[in-house]
């Protein structure tokens, strides 16, 4: 019943986004309200959860997302995304530019979380779409790819490291298998799944670009602008590698990476250096780069919203049990571990949206076969990881994120973003099985 009650949640979703143009925010919320009474949730704690849903994916994004689209917008309005573009895709060219972003998004997902990788890269996709005159989705669909391989793959992302240690796995040898098998799934899932949606032409939605041509003399050299964007990696990078290294947690130094590491902090002296490079140096005063700014938080509020609402529904879902319901019902299948891994991890990722949600349940469900079964507790690591990324439901924030940066429709949204997911998840069972034949 909670599987049926769930489907026919998703049904009145696209019903009322598709078929009577309810906006998307209204639409979550009614969805939210109807799915969490069919599940049981006792009346009087409906909203308390949407609210608590909704808190715990803005408290996380707010600053994010709202800072990135200052620093993305600082980056568009100066010149700086066009001359990050323009030298891109004069050492790549314009056939290959959907290699360097795919490359790009390797690399910066390797240090950040997927939102803040995503926030972070898009107005650099839009400003390469424009200045190569190629479709939007031919470099959004690479780097979208290879920010969700890194997250769903690789330590020291949130979800692998907390399973290596769930698991007792090798991080550095997990790291290397997610590599393995990274590399060629970020290549078939992102620029070669491309050519299944060369027929969508959307635009990039109103506010999110700066149209204006600029001259040589008008922008930044290309070392300023992308040391600017690429300050927050940096930062995260560093707190990253100090975490690696085992700098001991009662020294200064660990607090101060710590500090600088956190995504909310990273970008916020960011946007602090992005108002030098990009404003005060190109000769804007301080009314007009505020100006930037408020017109970049205009125009990314509804989208917060929407995420949030995302967030919402799978909080419902997870409240209401259905995650550890569904994981119930397969964990006694006579399956390989690696797959019965995969499947549990699809399965509650499909049903309760949140990737890294998906990954803890089933991660805590199937440890146990790691010591029965003497499977590779490394694979495992990227099997549950592989699984968790599947199909990326409208109950999942990152749906909306894609949907709405993009301009696209619910329908072309699962041609695209839900393929990719898809493929990635597909590509790493494959790919976890077959290593499983050679180690």
């Amino acid at each position: 019943m909670p599987l049926i009650i769930l489907a026919l949640g998703i049904v009145l979703l696209f019903f009322l986004i598709v078929k009577l143009k309810v906006n998307s925010f209204l639409s979550l919320l009614l969805v939210c309200v109807v799915v969490g009474y069919a599940e049981g949730l006792p009346i009087d704690q409906i909203f308390p959860t949407i609210q608590k849903g909704l808190g715990s994916t803005l408290g996380g994004l707010t600053i994010v997302v709202g800072f990135g689209a200052i620093l993305g917008k600082l980056m568009a309005d100066s010149g700086g995304a066009q001359r990050i573009a323009t030298t891109l895709i004069n050492i790549f060219g314009r056939k290959n530019v959907r290699w360097a972003v795919c490359l790009t998004g390797f690399i910066v997902g390797i240090a950040l979380f997927y939102e803040i990788g995503f926030v972070l890269l898009i107005p650099l996709i839009f400003t390469i779409a424009v200045s190569a005159d190629i479709p939007l989705l031919e470099v959004g669909m690479p780097m979208v790819a290879a920010l969700s391989v890194t997250h769903g793959f690789l330590p020291p992302h949130p979800g692998p490291t907390a399973i290596s240690v769930l698991f007792n796995a090798d991080i550095g040898k997990t790291l290397i298998y997610g590599l393995i098998i990274g590399i060629p799934t970020v290549i078939i899932s992102g620029p070669l799944l491309y050519n299944t949606a060369k027929d969508i032409k959307n635009s990039i939605p109103e506010g999110l670009h700066n149209d204006k041509v600029f001259t040589e003399e008008e922008m930044p050299s290309f070392w300023s602008s992308i040391l600017t964007a690429l300050t927050p990696v940096i930062l995260m990078a560093i707190n990253t590698i100090g975490t690696m290294v085992g700098v001991p947690k009662d020294t200064v130094l660990y607090h101060i990476l710590k500090f600088i590491g956190d995504p909310s902090v990273a970008l916020s002296i960011s946007i602090l250096v992005a108002f030098y490079t990009f404003g005060y140096a190109r000769g804007k005063t301080t009314k007009e780069i505020m100006e930037t700014s408020e017109k970049a938080i205009l125009t990314v509020a509804m989208i917060l919203f929407i995420v949030g609402a995302g967030g919402a529904l799978k909080q419902v879902l997870i409240d209401s049990g259905v995650g550890t319901y569904i994981g119930s019902l397969v964990k006694d299948a006579n399956l390989s571990p690696l797959f019965l891994a995969w499947l549990i991890a699809s399965v509650i990722r499909i049903s309760v949206g949140s990737a890294t949600v998906a990954a803890m349940t089933a991660g805590g469900i199937v440890a146990p076969l790691i010591a029965t079964t003497g499977v590779s507790p490394e694979l495992m690591v990227i099997a549950v990881g592989a699984g968790s990324v599947i199909f990326s439901p409208p109950n999942d924030p990152g749906f909306w994120l894609f949907k709405e940066f993009f301009g696209l429709s619910v329908k072309q949204t699962m041609r695209t973003w839900c393929a990719v997911e898809t493929s990635i998840a597909i590509c790493g069972l494959i790919g976890v099985e077959l290593l499983n034949l050679f180690i």
